[in-house]
Order: structure tokens, then sequence, then C-alpha cells
């Protein structure tokens, strides 16, 4: 009877959907992907298969670019062969989207075989996320973000914190089940404030230790319990450059994967021109201080490999365009111009 009532429902639910827009569509068959294992699993028969390894993502280059191969599900079989693996290993995989035609896209991660087979056999490397991010598309990259923040979770949440027994993944990936407790467990992000301050005619980038040498970018730091995003602008522009914020607006905002899964959250504020010198705190920061436009502007022309000058020092550059940072520098310098 259940599987008429899911069958009956599935059919009516399809003509709803035709009904409405495409993203509509494609949201209301993600969610019931979700929500319905045995419609997930016969979509695992169908749909394209992102690969990592130890949480790296694979990546082929193809002349200048780098592409994120998109595998089929026959395809996957055909590398597992080779490893003589009997385990449903398309059982480890978590849906991160589906394309406009209804493609249902997977991650998985292969961190048990044997790396150089698989990219031999597929001709491409398993690449550090932090720099695939930069170096793929946009649209790529959010993908590869997202797939990574959720394996990750995976990884990290196979025990029930309240009962100590292994939880079980639903096939989507969307959610862990500690049958012993009932407790259902959900992936959940960080907030995080990423803050470009400005004294009206300057803007305030800093660097930690552990940054590429030469780059800036704006503040950032974890909202604290029971925190607005108001008070954590405040209070970190405080706590890390020792200025007060008179005024501050939200920008936009961005998952992020590291260090683990955060939602930035980005926002411009404003610190008095007569009330703007730095107090730097030594021990978040390696460098912090004021850029005019004339050198933001230079600066977001510059790439990393460029910054490096003759005598060993490098130049001032700045995050890509892949990053919030960069978008919140591009609105100041497009403030000032106007």
């Amino acid at each position: 009877m259940a599987a008429i009532y899911q069958a009956v429902y599935r059919r009516a639910s399809s003509l709803t959907c035709r009904l409405h827009s495409t993203y509509v569509r494609k949201m209301r068959y993600l969610n019931e992907l979700k929500e319905d294992d045995g419609l997930c699993r016969q979509a695992q028969a169908s749909g394209t298969f992102y690969l990592f390894h130890n949480l790296s993502p694979f990546l082929q280059k193809v002349g200048k670019k780098y592409l994120v191969p998109q595998l089929s599900a026959a395809e996957m079989k055909k590398i597992l062969e080779k490893f003589k693996e009997t385990e449903e290993w398309t059982e480890k995989s978590v849906l991160i989207g589906c394309s406009d035609e209804h493609v249902p896209h997977f991650a998985l991660d292969l961190g048990a075989l044997d790396k150089s087979v698989i990219e031999s056999e597929l001709k491409g490397l398993f690449t550090d996320l932090r720099k695939a991010l930069f170096i793929v598309d946009g649209s790529d990259s959010s993908l590869l973000a997202s797939a990574q923040s959720l394996l990750r979770w995976h990884d990290s949440h196979q025990y029930c914190s309240k009962t100590g027994q292994p939880t079980q993944k639903n096939v989507a990936g969307s959610k862990r089940v500690c049958h012993a407790s009932g407790v259902t467990y959900y992936p959940q992000m960080s907030p995080v404030v990423i803050t470009l301050v400005s004294d009206g005619s300057r803007c305030l980038l800093a660097r930690q230790p552990s940054f590429p040498q030469g780059m800036y970018t704006a503040l950032s730091g974890f909202c604290d319990v029971g925190e607005n995003m108001e008070e954590t602008v405040r209070r970190e522009v405080a706590e890390e450059v020792g200025l007060e914020v008179e005024s501050l607006w939200y920008s936009a905002s961005q998952h992020w994967p590291f260090p683990s899964s955060c939602l930035m959250i980005a926002c411009h504020a404003v610190v008095r021109a007569q009330q703007a010198e730095i107090s730097m705190n030594s021990l978040e920061l390696e460098e912090a201080r004021w850029f005019g436009l004339e050198e933001i502007v230079e600066g977001l022309k510059r790439e990393p490999r460029s910054s490096k000058q003759d005598d060993g020092s490098f130049l001032p550059w700045f995050p890509p365009k892949q990053a919030i940072a960069h978008q919140l520098i591009c609105e100041w310098v497009k403030q000032q111009t106007s």
C-alpha cells in the first residue's frame, strides 16, 4: 500500500512540477531524492559522479583549463572493477545537486583505494581543494566546496554523540540517523562574518602567517553563541585591529568549506578617519594596514605568481574572484569611483 501511495504521489508531484519554473521543478526533484531512498538509489544508476580522494577533488587539465569530470555510473563501475571491489561504493556517495534536465550529481570519496591507479586510469590528478577552487570555473568551485563539506561531515559523524552507537546515512546523504536513540543528525554550517573596513578613503586588509606570501584579505571571524551579525562585526574589528565600527551594512553571503563548512556573511564597515590608527592583535594577524584606491586597483590586476619582486619581497595581491572577499574589495572600488 505504501509503495502504491509513493507512486501516486510521485506522479502527482511530477504533474504539478511541470506547471512551475525550471528552478522549482529542480528543487522539488532534489527534495524527493533526499526523502525517498528508493528513488535516490534509482537515480544513482543514471546520475554522474564527482570523485574525491581523502577530500581532494579529481581534476583534469585540458589545454590551459582545469576541468572537473563527471563520471557516469558505468564509468564508476569500470574503475571499481580494477580494484576487484565487491562493496557497493555508490552507497557511500552523497547527493550534491542536479542539472536542469534532472540528471542528479553525486560526490564519492575513494580514499580507501590506490590514488595513483585512479589518476592513471582517468588521466588526471586529485588536487587540494584550496588550489582547486581557484583554478576551475565558478560553478564547479561552488559544487566542489559543497561536496567536500558534506563528505567531511559524514566522515566525522559516524557515531551518535548521545549513545556512541554507529549512525546510518540515508541514500542521498542529507542526514544520519542513530537507530538506538532515534536521533537524526543533519549537516550544519558555522556562521562567519567577513568584513571590509573603510575609513572613507582607504580600506583595511590583513594577512595571517598561514596565508600565501603577499596575499591580503578582509577581516573575518566566527560568530559567538548569542551574537547577531552586527555584534560579531563590531567585536571582530575591535579584537583584531583595535578599531570601533561606526556603521556597517550587509553585502552578500557564500558557502566556504574551510576550516570545515562555513557560511561567510560579507559586510562593509566604516570607522572614523580621525580614529583609524590600527592596533593589531599579533596573536591572530601577521600584518594589517590601510590601502588606498590606486594600490587596490593595481593589486586586483596582480596574480600570485607575478607578485614576487627581484629582491624576494612580494607585492600585495588579493583573493581571486571566486572568493567573496574579492567581491567586497571590488564593491569598495566601485563606491570610490562612482
